[in-house]
């Protein structure tokens, strides 16, 4: 049996970064997979690419890392591109969409958002056929199996973890470590089975939070002199998606 640690939605966040890394390293998990979304909204994405390549063997491309490397209109975006380097840059650029895996004869898959788009949003809420429509094949997911679909999805991009069985699937958003938006404490996944197996085999998601210092990331983020520093205090403090106020 292994476990697999799945992170995502860092977000420039080192204190809560390193506060999840410090709790995988004392459960002696060895692999990390990241579901993207390094950079923006905190004010340490230089140092998150740098952790993140550090400590994880595999790393996809998020809506944020997608967009980030293109010119943009946003003085707040332009602030946050102006803290990388152009080999952060084009590290960003080269992140794959998708990883796939077996795990005790279930056929894993792990994308940001969605198996169309790292911009397509998906709700737990929402319809069950939009759900179901995550397990799909395409283009732009590996298909390891050929024409199976898989057993278990993993996503990110909500900002909200939860896990939910649907017609013998398994749906698991994985939350986010840097900007969680359900309660204010970083989230990941741990997966554990046995890696590469293609036998039935024990098999299981936990979804973990870890408590982290906010006011050392907001302290961070005021030395910085981050803009919209206002809306990522709200959003750290109180779990509360800023477009809310909209």
């Amino acid at each position: 049996m292994e476990k697999i640690a799945v992170i995502s939605d860092i977000h420039g966040n080192i204190p809560a970064l390193k506060s999840v890394l410090s709790d995988i390293d004392s459960r002696n998990i060895k692999r990390i997979i990241c579901l993207g979304d390094l950079v923006g909204k905190g004010p340490q994405s230089s140092m998150a690419i740098q952790l993140i390549q550090k400590h994880c063997e595999r790393v996809i491309r998020g809506n944020w890392d997608d967009f980030f490397p293109k010119p943009q209109e946003s003085a707040m975006i332009k602030w946050h591109q102006n803290q990388l380097t152009k080999k952060q840059m084009d590290y960003l650029k080269d992140l794959p969409f998708s990883v796939e895996f077996l795990m005790s004869g279930k056929l894993v898959r792990m994308f940001h958002a969605s198996p169309r788009s790292v911009y397509e949003r998906i709700q737990p809420w929402d319809s069950l056929e939009r759900r179901l429509s995550m397990f799909e094949n395409n283009a732009n997911t590996e298909n390891i199996e050929g024409k199976r679909e898989p057993d278990v999805v993993c996503y990110g991009d909500i900002h909200n973890a939860y896990q939910q069985n649907i017609k013998g699937k398994t749906l698991c958003n994985v939350g986010s470590i840097g900007n969680p938006l359900d309660l204010p404490q970083a989230s990941y996944a741990i997966l554990e089975g046995t890696y590469n197996q293609t036998e039935k085999g024990v098999f299981s998601i936990q979804l973990v939070r870890v408590p982290y210092d906010i006011e050392l990331a907001i302290h961070l983020a005021k030395e910085a002199g981050m803009p919209e520093l206002e809306e990522y205090i709200q959003e750290l403090t109180s779990a509360k998606y800023r477009g809310l106020n909209k």
